[in-house]
């Protein structure tokens, strides 16, 4: 009965709130008891609970009573992360590669790993990297949910693991947070957490100095973790000794998990052989975190700190600070230290104060003529072509990216974005913004021109 209820609700929900905030804060919550003094709502973790308690409470209730539920009182509790992703697959679907991913979480799969086999010092892991402090948002869910996977059974599916995107969007998180899971559950395991430079520099020593035990260290390991594989790029020799490293360690079924700036067909003077096998996995692109992400990420990063933001003060921060996750927590480090040596609460004001700057070298309103003339532009077109009728395919999507822009930026409703962009029925904008939410995960030349224009309209 609780969960007819509760589906009823988040269906509902989820037509009224955009599709990263219903992905973000609704999508892993549950119902949990319901009886005479009022109704428990299981969430995720702490800052959905504060952030249900302040900002959804009411639009909650407001749900519930159309559906003939009147509780007395709403309460609010955190429950595990296993608990949670079982509900939330009949209100929005996941794709195919995260249900995978998902079910080789649970699969019962024998290790192969040696379990008597010494344990690499820390394998140069940051402790303070793990899933349970990694916010996530509709872009990283699914690198986060192979991530887990490669956690709970690694050197069996997505072997090798690739993720990539641009700076401080939380690779380097991500995959010590999986070798530090390992190490937790699978103890024994042996595990190297390096950065390609590191591989780079005593390669060269091993060759210069004759150096022994250069093959042995980084053959005889069960997960192998590499930072910024972009750097191996035009390094020959380097190169071939890599190939040889991963094809040691993939035939003898150990993981393999990598990441970079970039996608392997687009890190230049790349071998072909080992760009086939970077590809031979999973290949995972982590984005721009959107709004609804960076709030909790704020939210998270100040209750670490032992400060309560006020909900003005977060979304400010998150609307002016939009790159990437560094900038936003180096920001909110410059906020707190601020309010404390002179001993005063972080406001908006203060935050207003110390962030000016970045008002001034950004736009502070960003105009849907500004989101349209930039996308015309970026594509070679006139405004009063993307504006048309035309359905030629080299107008139709840019339009449709004009759409997703004007709907993720300025989160206009659609019959908005549809009179906006000359059309008369606003199906065509859901049906558009649909289209590109999906295609910016799986089509890497999309996702570049997004980002493109974007950053261009933030310049």
């Amino acid at each position: 009965m609780h969960h007819v209820l509760w589906q009823s609700v988040l269906g509902e929900i989820e037509l009224s709130v955009s599709h990263a905030t219903f992905t973000t804060w609704f999508k892993n919550t549950e119902l949990l008891d319901q009886n005479d003094t009022g109704i428990v709502i299981a969430v995720p973790n702490i800052f959905a609970k504060k952030q249900f308690e302040v900002k959804f409470n009411n639009q909650i209730k407001t749900v519930l009573a159309k559906n003939g539920v009147t509780p007395k009182r709403i309460t609010y509790t955190v429950t595990s992360t296993s608990k949670k992703t079982r509900v939330n697959r009949e209100t929005t679907p996941l794709t195919e590669a995260q249900q995978t991913a998902e079910s080789l979480i649970t699969a019962p799969v024998a290790n192969t790993y040696t379990k008597n086999a010494p344990l690499v010092a820390a394998g140069g892991l940051n402790p303070r990297y793990t899933f349970d402090n990694f916010i996530v948002g509709s872009s990283n869910d699914l690198a986060y949910t192979a991530s887990q996977a490669v956690a709970a059974h690694p050197g069996i599916k997505y072997n090798p693991l690739y993720l990539y995107g641009g700076v401080g969007l939380g690779k380097t998180h991500l995959m010590q947070a999986i070798g530090n899971e390992i190490t937790k559950t699978q103890p024994g395991t042996r595990i190297l957490y390096i950065s390609s430079e590191t591989f780079v520099n005593e390669f060269l020593e091993h060759i210069r100095f004759k150096k022994k035990g250069f093959s042995e260290k980084y053959r005889n390991v069960d997960v192998l973790i590499v930072d910024d594989m972009q750097f191996i790029a035009g390094k020959e020799k380097t190169q071939e000794e890599f190939f040889h490293t991963f094809n040691h360690l993939h035939q003898n079924n150990k993981q393999i998990i990598i990441c970079s700036d970039k996608p392997p067909k687009s890190i230049p003077t790349l071998t072909e052989r080992l760009r086939s096998r970077f590809e031979m996995g999973m290949t995972i692109d982590i984005q721009m975190p959107d709004f609804e992400t960076r709030c909790a990420i704020l939210t998270a990063k100040a209750e670490l700190s032992g400060v309560s933001l006020g909900q003005d003060t977060v979304e400010y921060m998150a609307t002016n600070i939009k790159t990437n996750i560094r900038e936003l927590e180096g920001s909110l480090n410059q906020l707190l230290a601020y309010a404390e040596m002179r001993g005063i609460k972080p406001d908006i004001s203060t935050a207003e104060g110390l962030l000016g700057n970045i008002r001034h070298s950004r736009p502070q309103h960003i105009t849907s003529k500004q989101i349209i003339e930039r996308t015309s532009k970026h594509f070679q077109l006139r405004v009063d072509e993307i504006c048309s009728p035309k359905r030629d395919k080299h107008i139709v999507v840019p339009r449709q990216i004009a759409m997703y822009l004007l709907r993720s930026e300025l989160h206009l409703s659609f019959p908005k974005i549809a009179g906006e962009l000359g059309r008369k029925d606003h199906t065509t904008a859901i049906h558009s913004v649909e289209k590109i939410e999906k295609a910016i995960k799986l089509d890497f030349l999309i996702r570049e021109q997004v980002a493109s224009i974007r950053e261009k309209l933030y310049a």
